[in-house]
């Protein structure tokens, strides 16, 4: 089969772009794959981090798509109806794509009609617009197939679309982050001396709660010894707001304030020296982080929002709580009061099912169905 894989790839940074080019590896192994991603992606104007790129090349992917130029969509759509793919996969997340994804889908169907399969990262953003629904509609009506990873998403897309053809099926679990380390390596390569280290991860926006953990260090201070609270990732937003806030509640000496973007070859120092992995989102869809702590097989504390529920085995691989300080300390102090073994031998088995194998297979059952 032809397939065509449209979205970001690296060098560009971001969860979305791993994931693009874990799909295509995988997909690569019995397919001819050809991989489009962006020229331009974010105008700087518009873009909150330092960077967009990050020491890590995709040599397979063509940047093409320049997201506010219609010219470079119709040069995107001149290649991809010369390769006559069967399929064309696009990676969606934000409506501020949905035109140029809407233009080079219709001169698609008009050219060589493969079918489009959108895997629906989000559907409704964060931070909403008025214009997003109609947006989207417009990319999705030129659409033959989708594929969500959570309940959330699910019901977001049959908002916009009353009876689509999809498949649901789990983010599958990341494996190119490297091999797992020993513990007391990874804490002596990042520099970290506490025994105990719960660790939040990634790209640090208001919705994920990085407040709630904050505030939830000043419950459980006093009732786990000997721990650091590691937090790790570039922050879009005022960063003194969160250290300011540590110290309003007396917890800055265990936390350890990290703003910065971590590349590929050393997140496993990360993971492997953490024992928890807390995620106190307010909102979400699902989380690419939860893969990662999988993969290395580290438990979670995660928020009862969005799709972080559904891959996590309360009291089994990680513990549920509510997107409240209380509730977040209290999933922590649970953890530390139990065998971590226990929660490892768990993960090990649960993640099985997640597979970048099962779901190539889940996408391209759809596009026969």
């Amino acid at each position: 089969m032809r397939i065509v894989l449209v979205g970001p790839f690296p060098p560009l940074r971001g969860g979305i772009s791993m994931f693009n080019h874990s799909l295509a590896e995988t997909l690569s192994n019995n397919h001819e794959v050809h991989r489009i991603s962006f020229s331009l992606q974010y105008p700087q104007l518009l873009f909150p981090g330092k960077t967009q790129f990050f020491d890590f090349e995709d040599k397979q992917s063509k940047a093409m798509i320049n997201s506010i130029n219609p010219f470079s969509w119709k040069k995107t759509v001149t290649f991809i109806n010369s390769q006559k793919p069967d399929v064309v996969i696009f990676q969606y997340w934000m409506p501020f794509f949905a035109p140029a994804f809407a233009s080079i889908t219709k001169g698609v169907k008009k050219g060589c009609g493969a079918t489009v399969i959108v895997n629906c990262n989000n559907i409704t953003p964060h931070e909403s617009h008025p214009l997003d629904s109609a947006m989207t509609a417009r990319f999705f009506n030129y659409c033959d197939g989708f594929v969500v990873m959570s309940k959330t998403v699910e019901n977001d897309l049959l908002k916009i679309e009353p009876n689509p053809k999809y498949r649901r099926t789990p983010h599958p679990i990341y494996d190119i982050f490297g091999e797992s380390i020993e513990k007391q390596k990874a804490k002596d390569l990042i520099g970290v001396k506490e025994k105990k280290v719960i660790l939040n991860f990634g790209l640090i926006r208001s919705y994920k709660g990085l407040d709630i953990l904050i505030e939830s260090a000043k419950l459980f201070k006093n009732k786990i010894d000997n721990f650091n609270i590691l937090v790790v990732g570039e922050c879009y937003g005022d960063e003194n707001k969160y250290i300011q806030l540590a110290e309003d509640n007396g917890v800055s000496d265990v936390i350890d304030f990290r703003f910065e973007f971590v590349p590929n070859e050393k997140v496993n120092q990360y993971f492997c020296a953490a024992d928890l992995v807390a995620l106190p989102y307010k909102s979400a869809t699902q989380s690419g982080v939860v893969p990662i702590a999988y993969h290395f097989d580290i438990p979670v504390v995660v928020s009862n929002v969005g799709g972080l529920p559904e891959v996590v085995v309360n009291g089994e691989t990680g513990f549920i709580c509510e997107p409240n300080p209380n509730s977040i300390a209290d999933g922590i102090v649970k953890y530390f009061n139990m065998n971590p073994y226990y929660f490892s031998q768990n993960i090990n088995e649960y993640k099985k099912r997640f597979s970048w194998d099962n779901f190539a297979k889940v996408v391209l059952e759809l596009v026969e169905s």
